[in-house]
């Protein structure tokens, strides 16, 4: 399931979307709206995304994760739109019989997804000022969403 939305995302159905009784292991990544980014508060985010090319390319991701990793089920959503403190701005969850490559598949989707995918995040700082992010700007320097 790859979708993106306005709405706060709903954890509990993303993981029924990836449970399966041939699944011994589930994964799910929550990227969080943080307080601080490099020293700096931060008052709220706000997402822009290409919809239609933001979407296939979170398609073309999880192909290429079901190529690489026996994956059982995936879903990516990715919320659009201003985010306060605390709430989830995007959830990858993935389902596999072993561990190991629910970790590993879960951990490649969103470290490509914040490289390669057309979302922008804007950063409102406490002082009052912005600044948008390009997707691969902040994938190297920040840990988390």
């Amino acid at each position: 399931m790859i979708a993106l939305t306005t709405d706060v995302i709903d954890t509990s159905d993303v993981l029924r979307r990836v449970e399966s009784p041939l699944a011994g292991a589930v994964v799910l990544f929550l990227g969080t709206t943080r307080e601080l980014t490099n020293g700096r508060r931060t008052a709220s985010l706000d997402y822009e995304a290409f919809g239609e090319m933001a979407e296939a390319k979170l398609a073309e991701l999880e192909a290429e994760a079901r190529r690489r990793w026996p994956i059982v089920e995936c879903a990516i959503v990715h919320r659009l739109g201003h985010l306060e403190l605390g709430e989830a701005s995007v959830a990858v969850a993935v389902s596999t019989p072993h561990r190991r490559d629910a970790f590993e598949s879960g951990q490649w989707l969103i470290d490509r997804l914040k490289e390669v995918v057309p979302i922008w995040k804007k950063e409102n700082w406490a002082d009052g000022t912005s600044q948008w992010v390009h997707p691969v700007e902040g994938a190297g320097s920040e840990k988390a969403s």
